[in-house]
């Protein structure tokens, strides 16, 4: 590039100064500075420093504006106008810039200029070659197609390959892998390049390997040197060169006679190792095969099968001889030879024949072992093997067979036959010769069995509950206890019964009923749970056989508790519909014990817990009443303003479902008294004599009465003893109690071991009669009987002693 300084037009002196100092310029930069760098440098890389190259000042270089044009290429280098170094701007690849081969030399051709004054040098930087490419072929894989004719020798001509690098950094030789057959030899081209002839050192078998595989490996001469392979795939053409094989050259072929038409005799198979025509064949006869043989089996000439054509008789020709040629389809065919001798076999043509001489059903299931059932002949008209016959039945039946005689068989029997498990048996005899194949013949007989009377009836369980509900209807279904017997007819026809047995003087036959036929159970009457809670007793199947069988079924028959009582107030007594009078002092204390109520429920437990609450009372904040014991008790003290009638109404509650009740009335009178109640002394004084005259007749006519009705029961107690004991308790008495402190049940009797059981007794003064409740000591036990007013009836403890003591003993006496 050039640079011109222009001036004034008008200054021509000037003008002519510019045209000599260019010229001058001009002359000086036609000499060239020459460099040498490899490829492939890194960016960055200094080439040289132009500074000092060129003499010039480092410090002027940017006054005078320096910079570098690269003539016709890219701009692989820069100078530092700092230093004056030239340096790579991006690296360069010697082939892309140089892509000819024609010159070993490779140059960038740069301009530097520089202004004020204006200068220009020229600069060559030569590319120097490095051996950064390896060897390629223009082809990865080469075929070459050989015939296996070719003789050793035969050079074959292969791709060479390419090096863009120059001298020695070019493809210096090649290399192929190891062959017995193959080798390479390189050679020179005109302009220096190698290429390599593929040379046949050993001649080549299709038969043996049809493909040889190899590497070709150039390797260039640079250091390191650098290499490229190609596969040569070597296809070795086939040649007419293998005669038809047959796998064995003679062969004897047994045939049975009577064989249908189109049977396959033989398939031979002759086999030719070279490929395409020259491996296809074609089977004949030779002119050695007789025309007898040759009418009576076929040749298929494509698949070499040799079938039945005549009809064969082994008594008319024995023996066929023949001779088979395979010859293939090349140009020059070639043929194999085979001789074949076939056999003709006697054939097992006669089927044995079975007859039933004897056979007796049906027969008794009981029937003994080893008794003959049948007798069967058996025979065959062959001869040899072919007449030689078997006899078998199933093996998986109670029989056997067990010759008698020649060809004559007994059918006996083996094992226990048992009809519920098999009623019948299908036996069938099958009679095979020894023939080959062999023939047979059968026939089946059907073998009955009658029934006998071996199986007992059997129930379900041998233990039944049923839960009938109390109240039931007379004459309802509990239940259907049904058995099963797997006889026949008369034998398992069922007749069903109840085992007698008696309950409390009663028969079952009275409480419940079956139904002979179909074993229905049926309630006889209505059960009350509070009286019968259970029934045990046997219910018998019986067969119609004989002799007859049976088993039988234990029942359990329990009764469910209805809440169908209501509960009974038995403290305090009163008569039907009327009020319980009480009277107490006026100055009882608070907590004192007023009255007590006690409700029995004949029901079963769940259903007889009773709890007590008041439905009527006159003044809610003068009385509690304790709902699980029924204490009533003051909840203050009786003041002036009280009213001296309190009327209590008491209702007692079941815990059924629904829930029944009583009620009791209570009318409690305050009185002024001397007579004083305390919590826990053991003795009542009274003011005055408690017997008078008139008590005192009264409690001699009570104790007498008292004594009979004592030996009454003492009689009546004997008289039961003497009879069978029940199975069941006596139903509880409603009208004793024995009172506890969890009011639980035990025997009829309310029982307690509270500290604080109250007696009742009477203290009787001018005025009338004041009942007074006192604790007794504590341990004590008692029986309390709750009988009207008017009626004498002495307490009775768990003691010896029948009086309290109460600092003395004394007989308190309900009136």
């Amino acid at each position: 590039m050039r640079s011109f300084v222009t001036m004034e037009s008008g200054k021509r002196y000037v003008l002519l100064f510019v045209l000599i100092l260019f010229s001058f310029v001009r002359d000086i930069s036609t000499s060239v500075t020459h460099y040498s760098i490899p490829e492939e440098m890194k960016e960055g890389s200094v080439v040289a420093n132009l500074a000092t190259d060129l003499s010039l000042d480092v410090k002027t270089l940017n006054q005078r504006k320096m910079r570098l044009d690269i003539i016709a290429n890219k701009k692989y280098l820069d100078v530092n106008k700092e230093t004056g170094e030239l340096y790579i701007v991006e690296k360069i690849d010697r082939e892309y810039i140089c892509n000819t081969k024609s010159s070993a030399s490779c140059y960038l051709r740069l301009e530097v200029i520089l202004e004020n004054p204006v200068r220009i040098f020229n600069i060559e930087v030569e590319i120097m070659d490095m051996n950064d490419n390896a060897p390629q072929f223009r082809r990865d894989v080469i075929y070459l197609d050989i015939s296996e004719a070719t003789p050793k020798g035969e050079r074959f001509s292969l791709s060479n390959a390419v090096d863009p690098d120059i001298g020695s950094n070019s493809v210096k030789t090649y290399h192929l892998s190891e062959s017995e057959h193959f080798n390479i030899e390189v050679q020179t081209g005109r302009e220096g390049s190698k290429f390599a002839e593929l040379i046949l050192k050993k001649a080549l078998d299709r038969e043996q390997r049809a493909v040889h595989n190899l590497i070709l490996t150039a390797v260039d001469g640079g250091t390191p040197a650098r290499s490229g392979t190609a596969s040569v795939i070597v296809r070795v053409l086939d040649t007419n060169d293998n005669t038809p094989i047959f796998e064995k050259l003679s062969l004897i072929v047994k045939i049975l006679e009577n064989s249908p038409i189109g049977s396959l005799v033989i398939h031979l198979n002759a086999t030719d190792l070279d490929e395409g025509s020259n491996s296809e064949i074609t089977y004949s006869y030779s002119l050695y095969t007789s025309e007898k043989t040759q009418d009576t089996f076929n040749l298929n000439p494509s698949t070499g099968e040799i079938t039945v054509k005549g009809m064969l008789n082994y008594e008319d020709f024995r023996i066929y001889d023949m001779e088979l040629i395979a010859t293939d389809h090349g140009a020059n065919s070639l043929s194999g030879q085979c001789t074949i001798k076939i056999l003709v076999e006697d054939m097992n043509d006669n089927h044995p024949e079975i007859s039933i001489k004897s056979f007796q059903s049906p027969v008794n299931e009981n029937i003994e072992l080893d008794t003959v059932i049948a007798v069967v002949s058996v025979s065959d008209k062959d001869s040899g093997d072919n007449g030689v016959v078997d006899l078998h039945i199933p093996d998986n039946m109670p029989f056997k067979l067990r010759e008698s005689s020649d060809n004559y068989y007994e059918l006996v029997v083996s094992e226990p036959l048992d009809r519920e498990k098999v009623p019948e048996y299908d036996i069938t005899f099958t009679v095979t010769d020894r023939g080959s194949p062999p023939l047979s013949d059968n026939e089946t007989m059907t073998l009955e069995l009658l029934d006998v009377n071996d199986n007992v009836p059997q129930f379900p369980q041998s233990f039944s509950t049923i839960r009938v509900m109390e109240n039931n209807a007379p004459g309802a279904l509990l239940s259907s206890l049904t058995a099963f017997d797997p006889d026949l007819h008369e034998n398992q026809y069922l007749v069903y019964f109840i085992l007698e047995k008696e309950i409390a003087n009663t028969s079952m036959s009275m409480l419940f009923s079956i139904n002979p036929e179909n074993g229905n159970l049926y309630a006889l009457k209505t059960f009350d749970y509070e009286i019968e809670k259970e029934f045990l007793f046997h219910i018998e199947a019986r067969d119609s056989g004989s002799p007859p069988l049976s088993s039988n079924v234990t029942v359990h028959i329990i009764i469910v508790d209805q809440n169908d009582n209501a509960p009974v107030i038995v403290s305090p007594w009163r008569a039907h519909g009327s009020v319980v009078e009480e009277k107490i002092p006026r100055s009882t204390d608070k907590g004192s014990l007023v009255a007590k109520v006690i409700a029995l429920d004949t029901d079963s437990v769940h259903n007889s817990r009773i709890t007590y609450q008041f439905l009527q009372v006159t003044d809610a904040t003068l009385f509690s009443l304790d709902q699980y014991n029924g204490e009533i008790r003051t909840m203050r003290m009786f003041s002036y303003r009280d009213p001296r009638h309190q009327r209590l109404v008491v209702v007692a509650k079941d815990n059924g479902e629904p829930a029944l009740s009583a009620t009791v009335t209570i009318k409690l009178s305050t009185v002024e008294t001397v007579v004083k109640a305390y919590s826990d002394m053991t003795e009542v004084p009274l003011e005055y004599d408690i017997f008078s005259d008139l008590n005192l007749y009264l409690v001699i006519g009570l104790g007498s009465v008292s004594f009979l009705l004592l030996i009454t029961i003492l009689v009546t107690i004997v008289l039961k003893c003497q009879k069978p004991k029940p199975s069941k308790a006596a139903p509880p008495c409603r009208n004793s109690v024995i009172s506890e402190r969890n009011s639980t049940i035990a025997d009829s009797t309310l029982v307690s071991n509270d500290a604080y059981w109250y007696s009742l007794f009477l203290a009787e003064t001018r005025k009338g009669k004041l009942v007074v409740r006192q604790p007794v000591p504590k341990g004590s036990r008692y029986i309390v009987s709750s009988i009207p007013r008017g009626t004498g009836l002495t307490d009775t403890s768990d003691s010896a002693a029948s009086t309290l003591q109460v600092g003395m003993q004394y007989t308190y006496l309900f009136l």
